[in-house]
Order: C-alpha cells, then sequence, then structure tokens
C-alpha cells in the first residue's frame, strides 16, 4: 500500500484521538488523589483547572501540567508561585498571556503543587 493512500486513515486516526480541547480524549482523569494531596486537588479544581482543565490535563484556555515543560527540572516550583503572584507572558504556548492570581495564600499554592507534582508522578512525568 502506498503511503499516500495511508494518508487520509492516519488523519482520521489523528483527529480522533483529540476531543477539541487540544487534550488527547485517550487521556482519562486522575484517580482522587491521596489524603495528603486532597486539600491541593480542591484548590487547584476551584483556582485553576478552568484553564488547565480537570486533572491537570489543559484546555483550549491553557496548557497541560502533565508535560516534561513543566516537570520540576524545567518548571521548577518557584516558577509556578511566581506565575501566581506576577502572572505569565505568552511564550511557548498559544494561550495568551496568564493574569496573576489574586487571593490565593503561598500556602495554598504549595499545596496546589503538591497535587501538581502528584499528577505527573501519575503521569510519568518527574
Amino acid at each position: 500500500m502506498k503511503l499516500s493512500s495511508l494518508f487520509p486513515l492516519m488523519l482520521i486516526m489523528l483527529l480522533s484521538a483529540c476531543d477539541g480541547s487540544g487534550t488527547p480524549s485517550s487521556r482519562t482523569p486522575p484517580p482522587p488523589a491521596p489524603a495528603e494531596f486532597s486539600e491541593g486537588e480542591n484548590l487547584f479544581n476551584k483556582t485553576c483547572a478552568g484553564c488547565h482543565g480537570p486533572g491537570a490535563q489543559g484546555t483550549d484556555r491553557g496548557p497541560t501540567f502533565i508535560s516534561k515543560i513543566y516537570e520540576p527540572s524545567h518548571h521548577g516550583d518557584s516558577a509556578f508561585h511566581l506565575a501566581v503572584k506576577r502572572g505569565v507572558q505568552k511564550h511557548h504556548w498559544n494561550f495568551g498571556n496568564m493574569p496573576k492570581i489574586s487571593g490565593v495564600s503561598k500556602n495554598e499554592v504549595d499545596q496546589i503543587i503538591g497535587y501538581i507534582r502528584w499528577i505527573q508522578r501519575e503521569n510519568g512525568i518527574s
């Protein structure tokens, strides 16, 4: 079979793997967080999931955190603190600028980060 005849099939397979939000639909939400991360999960869902999606899987409004880009060695915990405190100018995504997030304490951001790091470990990102 010629490669050119496989292209339409490959395109259909690729497009069917997405749910329209730019996030592969094959990803399932993570299980509920262990007790030690449950407050971070609640805070993430309240503060971050509107843009970064349930389980930090990303949406058309914000990137996924289940990515090598956001692993601790590339975006350390301090980067998350600064993003909340100052916002972030668009740089390696097409979502626009992230506004600063007010009303979230340093301790709450630490809990959110703990939850994000747990999700990353659950998905092989560490």
